[in-house]
């Protein structure tokens, strides 16, 4: 019996730093990290080489304590180390499993994390180690979402996934609207006129300057990571 052939060599996963909650309203879920951790895991089994961006939200989300009177620099800063927090559990989770794996910081930690350079990342991948790309772009104002568009491209992935709570794009939220209408495709120019919620409008922006396909799916359906690169029809796709 013949392997399944992935549609792609090279993704760029997106996780949300709720992703990591679980049924929790706060911090990190061991248990939910575990099986992300597996689904990753199925990735590399698959020979794909796969990045990660993880945000910071289950934790601190720097726009939200902009507006309880943080200072919003201080509290971008604040949200990328906890993109930094995020990708550590990940790793030890991956590590447990024998994925060789690198953290790699837009902030310098040594300490705890490889600083991001271009170069060293791809070439990690390249070498079968899971990447995972912390701090964001480590600059306030950009969000996760810009940071996970920015390295796709820096690593040349093929496709960018966006891991969320539905089954894909909506004009409005499922969660609040249930006659909310699903799209299986939409253009990039479609996402920011309709302002669809995919990814802010700079990370939209980037992939549609760079032809960099979004595919936004459920990521609570086990199994749903590994439909998507073996190019079954899961979620939604956004291109030209």
């Amino acid at each position: 019996m013949t392997s399944p052939r992935p549609a792609y060599s090279r993704v760029l996963l997106k996780l949300s730093g709720e992703a990591l909650m679980g049924s929790q309203g706060f911090g990190i879920d061991g248990a939910t990290v575990e099986r992300i951790a597996g689904e990753v895991a199925g990735l590399r089994e698959l020979g794909i080489e796969t990045a990660l961006v993880i945000g910071g939200g289950n934790i601190y989300r720097g726009l939200t304590g902009a507006g309880r009177g943080t200072d919003r620099v201080a509290g971008d800063h604040m949200g990328m180390l906890a993109t930094v927090i995020n990708s550590l559990a990940l790793q030890d989770a991956l590590e447990k499993r024998e994925i060789q794996t690198r953290v790699l910081s837009a902030i310098e930690m040594r300490a705890l994390a490889e600083p991001f350079i271009r170069r060293r990342a791809i070439r990690h991948l390249e070498k079968g180690r899971v990447v995972i790309m912390a701090a964001g772009t480590g600059n306030p104002y950009f969000t996760t979402d810009s940071a996970a568009a920015l390295r796709a491209m820096e690593v040349k992935a093929e496709v960018l996934l966006k891991a969320t709570r539905v089954d894909g794009i909506y004009s409005a939220d499922p969660e609040k609207f249930p006659d909310a209408t699903r799209y299986e495709r939409v253009t990039y120019q479609e996402v920011l006129e309709k302002r669809l919620k995919v990814m802010d409008s700079t990370a939209i922006s980037l992939c549609m300057d760079n032809n960099l396909p979004i595919i936004v799916f459920n990521l609570a359906r086990p199994g749903n990571i590994r439909r998507v690169v073996l190019g079954e029809k899961v979620g939604s796709i956004v291109e030209a």
